[in-house]
């Protein structure tokens, strides 16, 4: 059979560990040769990420809302953009994306466009995030806010300088770089943003499937 050909078919699946934003499943799956492998898998319900553009009122030059926010997994607080988890049951992305912008950025957007999709870590992990362009903004009041969110500090930053900061190894969070890039491009009118009802194709459905057929809805965490 020719390289690239191959149905790597799934003999057997098995959920190792559930916990509330995750779960990790291992998979029998048959390689090219007829071999078996197993392959774990890291589930989980993917997110979306904003970039929220406006102008600066007295320079004209692009400014975008970025976090600060304290990562546990490497003990740091990272800059990033707004984003969340598609963690409420049959939730359109943009929804979503409406959602963590006014609780993240106390702001809220009258023009949307998709800039784009990203599968984080395709080696291990189904998570996929859909990163959204927002403009016409307004200030909205921001909901009191919990846990690391609660230390999370907020800054319109230029987009020149968010886009150094990145070759500076400043902005190192890979959701916020492709954001930050993307946008650029787009802006610049090198690139045109797609709309907001596009499919997202790579959302993964199996953690969010299993949670509903279970009846853990709207809230998929709360097991």
């Amino acid at each position: 059979m020719a390289a690239g050909q191959h149905t790597f078919t799934v003999h057997d699946s098995e959920v190792l560990v559930e916990s509330p934003i995750l779960g990790l499943r291992r998979d029998e799956v048959e390689m090219p040769g007829g071999k078996r492998s197993y392959r774990e898998i890291v589930e989980h319900f993917g997110a979306v990420a904003i970039v929220a553009h406006r102008k600066n009122a007295s320079t004209g030059a692009s400014e975008i809302a970025m976090v600060k926010q304290y990562r546990h997994c490497v003990g740091q607080r990272l800059w990033e953009l707004p984003a969340g988890i598609l963690d409420v049951a049959h939730e359109p992305e943009l929804t979503c994306a409406q959602r963590e912008l006014e609780e993240e950025a106390g702001l809220a957007a009258e023009s949307w466009g998709v800039l784009v999709d990203l599968v984080t870590s395709p080696g291990f992990c189904e998570e996929a995030v859909r990163v959204f362009l927002a403009e016409d903004l307004r200030e909205i009041p921001r909901p009191e806010a919990t846990d690391e969110e609660a230390d999370m500090a907020f800054r319109w930053m230029g987009l020149d300088e968010a886009t150094a900061m990145i070759f500076r190894g400043e902005v190192v969070n890979s959701i916020a770089i492709a954001g930050i890039l993307s946008a650029r491009e787009v802006l610049s009118g090198r690139a045109t943003a797609r709309p907001v009802d596009i499919p997202f194709e790579f959302r993964p459905r199996h953690l969010a499937e299993r949670r509903i057929a279970q009846g853990v809805e709207p809230d998929m965490k709360r097991i």
